[in-house]
């Protein structure tokens, strides 16, 4: 368990992790050595695994973002993670139960090469079948 100072701190992060250790220790109402501490803390306990960029402004609302459902021959399913980790419009990958056994997020920068990357991984060896939803609104991400 971490502390809620610690859950603080992280949302903080989260909604800006390049927010200067000041700025963090002026919102959190402590030192910065303590703010240093507890993200080493949280880095070294694997908390904090990395940091990330996110994209924004014009470039991310101009994605086209597809929710891939991916159905696996068992054998092939390592082999078919790392491809799939090698298509660099494969955001995101979750291995999931019921009828399929991966969902991929897929952000191309138009629908034509949506197209292509959903055609390069129903070609993938050992992808049985795919569902496709294309995204038409992002109400909310966290």
């Amino acid at each position: 368990m971490i502390s809620k100072q610690d859950q603080k701190l992280l949302m903080l992060l989260r909604q800006n992790a390049r927010t200067s250790i000041s700025d963090l220790a002026r919102e959190l109402h402590v030192s910065r050595s303590t703010v240093q501490n507890r993200i080493a803390k949280l880095e070294a306990s694997g908390v904090i695994r990395g940091y990330s960029v996110m994209l924004g402004g014009e470039f991310s609302e101009n994605l086209v973002e597809a929710h891939v459902s991916i159905k696996v021959m068992q054998k092939l399913t390592a082999k078919t993670n790392i491809e799939l980790e090698g298509i660099s419009q494969v955001a995101q990958l979750f291995a999931v139960s019921g009828e399929y056994d991966l969902i991929a997020i897929v952000q191309a920068q138009s629908l034509e090469e949506l197209s292509a990357v959903l055609d390069e991984i129903g070609n993938l060896e050992g992808v049985e079948r795919t569902n496709s939803a294309v995204v038409l609104e992002t109400r909310f991400r966290r």
